[in-house]
C-alpha cells in the first residue's frame, strides 16, 4: 500500500513525509554502527544556519548525520562520514547503494572492517556525479552498511541536480 504525504492529497510520500523509515526499539539498543557526533557540531550547524559563519557550505555536507543530503548537485560532489562500530569488536561490513534517479554514486572503501585493537570509526567518502544535465526535483536513495549476518545500517540520501543557481525549482 502506498504511503500518501499529509499535506497534499493525492501525492506519494517520499522521505521528506516519512524519515528514515520505521524504528525496530529491539534493534536500537544493538544497532552495529552509529554516525557519532559530538554535541559542539550541533552549534556549529546551528550557526551555520543563521548565517553566523563563512564557509558553511562544505560543512553542512559533510554534517555525521544519518542522512545525507544534497541540494545542489552540478557535476560533481564528494561528501565524507564517519560510521562507528559499537557491536562485536570483529566485523565487517558492505555497503549497498541505491543512487538517486540521475545520479551516479561511488562509496570508497565499499568493505570496512574492524579488529581486535583498531579504530573503532571509519571515514568513508561518497562521490555524488550528475548523470543529466537537467534541472531536476529532489530524487531519494540510501546508503546501507551490511555485515550479511545480523545488522543492516541504513540512511536515507536525498539529490537535487541543478543547472545554475539562479533558476527556481518548481517541483
Amino acid at each position: 500500500m502506498l504511503i500518501q504525504a499529509d499535506a497534499v492529497p493525492r501525492k506519494p510520500a517520499d522521505p521528506f513525509d516519512f524519515g528514515g523509515g520505521h524504528m525496530n526499539p529491539g534493534r536500537a539498543v544493538d544497532p552495529g554502527l552509529v554516525y557519532d557526533m559530538d554535541p559542539k557540531e550541533y552549534n556549529k550547524f546551528f550557526n551555520c544556519t543563521l548565517g553566523l559563519l563563512d564557509g558553511c557550505e562544505s560543512y553542512q555536507l559533510n554534517l555525521n548525520l544519518p542522512s545525507i543530503a544534497v541540494p545542489d548537485l552540478k557535476n560533481r560532489v564528494i561528501v565524507w562520514h564517519t560510521i562507528t562500530n559499537v557491536g562485536p569488536v570483529e566485523a565487517s561490513y558492505t555497503s549497498v547503494d541505491e543512487a538517486p534517479a540521475g545520479v551516479a554514486l561511488s562509496v570508497e572503501p565499499s568493505i570496512i572492517s574492524f579488529t581486535t585493537g583498531g579504530s573503532r570509526s571509519v571515514t568513508f567518502k561518497l562521490t555524488f556525479m550528475a548523470k543529466q544535465r537537467v534541472q531536476g526535483g529532489y530524487t531519494f536513495g540510501s546508503l546501507t552498511w551490511s555485515d550479511q549476518k545480523s545488522y543492516s545500517v541504513r540512511i536515507p540520501i536525498v539529490v537535487r541536480t541543478v543547472i545554475e543557481d539562479f533558476v527556481a525549482d518548481t517541483s
